[in-house]
């Protein structure tokens, strides 16, 4: 039982040692995305598999939406919680919060509420509302398991033991893929609850397995003097951070509105959506980079801006290769069966996501200095810009290029991205600015 690390446990770490305390978190981020396809795969042997998988796709996206404050006690605890105390205090945050939560989601899978959103705002078939609302009703019970392996990934991965992040998703895929052919082998995987019950029970292993770990180096706990945090400080950190996540959620489907006013929709449509899925699957191995900056930039900051280097070079070079070899047309038409033409479109829209590959780690760097200093509320403002510059340049290209399909999208996010390197990049010269101003004065006036 290892207790919470002291204030040296992290010093002189170099560049392997971050290494190693990353790749587990970025294989458990890749992993993660298996179980949607384990999933999808399942409900596609039903009978009108079309119907089912696209009720379970509706829920999801509710679902989507209400998970996502939770999602951000991995870094609040991560950020915030340095011994017993402090995690205690940030539980009894989580717990109000799950509590907000849970009551709306019964709100909406008990009442008309439900049907309006799912109907005016996911144009979901009023037939289909029953098993609808049944599967996001399983689906909110996910969120508690999700938002508390969260909350003691956070301790987790603050404790630098990362291997048990990828040990939990390890495992709880393995268990949603035996749900899944007892299931299927039984002849209940005909409904989109079935779906949502194999994603409850794979969250729930892994939470489980969080909780036993996170709760042993909590417990485990001896530090002498904690410095008490208050909620006020918890507030400040975390409510900031859920707008900002939030902001990130509804990029995407600004792009997909303007998108339907190019010359081929669907095609435009679809070899962006096939793009960017291909550059997230490619970032996902590369989310975690603030957490190198939160644990490691004290201690080590020439190792870390080193290791951000090589995060936003790698996934660089493996897009170079799928747009600029016959690779990628390999991997379009064998791994993901797209026909010619969505293939070739597809990789002519990879090609300027690469701009966004290379940008993308060094935003998450600098997200992860503003977390460290405590002052998420200052990542709004790049965040707000970064839409408002996706919106500036998407107009005229899908009015004036219409020619362009699902390149003006990518075009757009990629410049958005790079607008908000700017903003956030100056946000953090402007505080580093006036942190160095009011040392000189301290000094100056011998404090």
């Amino acid at each position: 039982m290892n207790p919470i690390k002291t204030e040296d446990a992290t010093k002189n770490f170099n560049v392997m040692r971050m290494l190693v305390f990353f790749i587990p978190l970025a294989v458990s981020a890749s992993l993660t995305s298996i179980s949607h396809v384990i999933i999808n795969g399942t409900l596609s042997r039903a009978d009108h598999a079309e119907i089912i998988i696209a009720n379970y796709a509706i829920a999801l996206s509710m679902f989507g939406i209400l998970e996502r404050p939770v999602l951000v006690f991995r870094q609040t605890a991560s950020a915030l919680a340095k011994g017993k105390t402090s995690f205690k205090q940030i539980m009894a945050f989580f717990i109000k919060v799950s509590l907000v939560i849970s009551g709306l989601c019964a709100f909406i899978g008990f009442t008309k509420l439900g049907d309006w959103l799912f109907i005016y705002g996911f144009n979901a078939d009023e037939e289909s509302m029953v098993s609808l609302k049944i599967t996001f009703l399983v689906l909110s019970a996910v969120i508690v398991f999700s938002g508390l392996r969260c909350l003691y990934q956070g301790i987790i991965i603050n404790q630098l033991e990362t291997k048990w992040v990828t040990v939990g998703v390890i495992i709880r895929l393995a268990g949603m893929f035996a749900i899944a052919s007892f299931l299927v082998s039984l002849g209940h995987a005909d409904s989109s609850a079935a779906g949502a019950i194999i994603f409850l029970i794979g969250m729930a292993i892994e939470c489980l397995i969080s909780v036993w770990r996170g709760h042993a180096i909590v417990t485990g706990s001896k530090i002498k003097g904690e410095t008490p945090i208050f909620k006020k400080d918890i507030r400040s950190f975390y409510f900031p951070l859920v707008f900002y996540m939030s902001f990130q959620s509804i990029l995407i489907p600004v792009i997909y509105a303007f998108l339907g006013k190019i010359q081929d929709t669907h095609l435009g449509i679809a070899s962006f959506a096939l793009a960017f899925s291909i550059t997230n699957l490619v970032l996902s191995f590369f989310m975690y980079t603030h957490q190198i900056v939160l644990q490691f930039y004290q201690h080590n900051k020439s190792a870390v801006i080193k290791c951000v280097m090589i995060f936003s070079i790698v996934p660089s070079i493996f897009l170079g290769v799928l747009c600029f070899t016959p690779a990628g047309h390999w991997f379009m038409k064998t791994i993901l069966g797209a026909d010619m033409r969505l293939a070739e479109e597809s990789l002519h829209v990879l090609k300027f996501f690469l701009l966004k590959t290379l940008v993308f780690p060094w935003v998450d760097f600098f997200g992860g200095l503003l977390m460290l200093q405590k002052s998420t509320k200052s990542l709004l403002r790049p965040q707000i810009l970064n839409m408002a510059g996706v919106v500036f340049i998407i107009i005229p290209l899908v009015y004036l290029h219409p020619e362009l399909n699902g390149r003006a999208g990518a075009i757009a996010a990629s410049f958005g991205e790079i607008i908000g390197l700017l903003a956030i990049s100056l946000v953090v010269l402007r505080k580093h600015k006036a942190a160095f101003a009011r040392k000189q004065k301290q000094l100056k006036h011998g404090i």
